[in-house]
């Protein structure tokens, strides 16, 4: 038996019966997949600092340190990659933060312990350990920090610049032969070594240079301080570098006691959202 389809009904007369309604194609699924670019750029950070890490086991430590400067420098621009493409992503996101565990946690201490540190015994491990927890708590407190904190700063040193006053020491000691076998040299690496561990689980507010943008315009003079800045790098890179980063080391406690003394609050420290929804009063 054959069934006539219905012709269409001119407006004003009901409808036909749901059962003579031509279902509808369901939707193409759209495939999920990520972003590239800025997920090589992470990649290639994450390599350099098992690069380090696998030079540091071959005693091979002014590489070692060369490999995390580079992961610095190739992390510093898969996050502005994502955001002048506009491909954020939460995967990126989460990846960026293994990658740095490995480049700037994990990397620094195994390159520090491998280099001096395993001549001190157990106070070594310890405080290679004491850097290597440092870096997780402070990855793992800048991802869940759901409160409100000003964007100017970071809370606690961040491991990057961790991982450089660490790599800047090695680096530094090693071009100029320092005696390794000096008593003062092991407890100065073991020193810093637990500061730039403690430093990064601290409140301590570290300028984060993200009111930076390279698509904008900047005055001239910042290119001239740009220009002396690549003179002063290249013209002796451990000695340049290892100062920098002590300068911005210190620079968030000499600011913290500064805006103490002012009475004004930590501008890195987190602002929970209140309970009513974020509204005053």
């Amino acid at each position: 038996m054959r069934f006539r389809r219905r012709k269409p009904r001119p407006l004003g007369i009901a409808a036909p019966p749901l059962s003579t309604v031509e279902p509808l194609a369901a939707p193409a699924r759209r495939r999920r997949g990520i972003y590239l670019l800025p997920n090589l750029f992470t990649l290639a950070a994450l390599f350099a600092g098992f690069y380090a890490i696998v030079q540091a086991m071959n005693q091979r430590f002014e590489l070692a340190a060369i490999a995390i400067f580079a992961a610095m420098v190739l992390d510093g621009m898969d996050g502005r990659v994502a955001r002048l493409t506009n491909t954020q992503s939460a995967f990126g996101e989460q990846f960026d933060s293994l990658s740095d565990m490995t480049s700037f946690g994990v990397a620094p201490a195994l390159v520090m312990y491998e280099w001096i540190l395993s001549d001190l015994g157990r106070w070594g491990w310890a405080a290679a350990f004491v850097y290597c927890a440092g870096a997780a708590l402070r990855l793992a407190r800048f991802n869940a920090n759901l409160g409100v904190v000003d964007k100017r700063f970071f809370q606690g040193l961040p491991s990057p610049a961790a991982a450089a006053l660490i790599a800047g020491f090695v680096w530094l000691a090693i071009d100029n032969k320092f005696q390794i076998k000096d008593a003062m040299l092991p407890w100065a690496a073991f020193g810093m070594t637990v500061y730039a561990g403690l430093s990064m689980v601290s409140s301590a507010p570290f300028y984060s240079g993200k009111k930076f943008h390279i698509a904008k315009s900047v005055p001239f003079g910042v290119l001239v301080v740009a220009m002396v800045l690549i003179f002063v790098v290249s013209s002796d890179p451990p000695i340049a570098l290892f100062t920098i980063g002590c300068c911005y080391a210190l620079s968030g406690y000499v600011y913290w006691a500064y805006m103490w003394f002012r009475g004004q609050p930590n501008p890195a420290r987190p602002v929970p959202a209140s309970v009513d929804g974020g509204k005053p009063g």
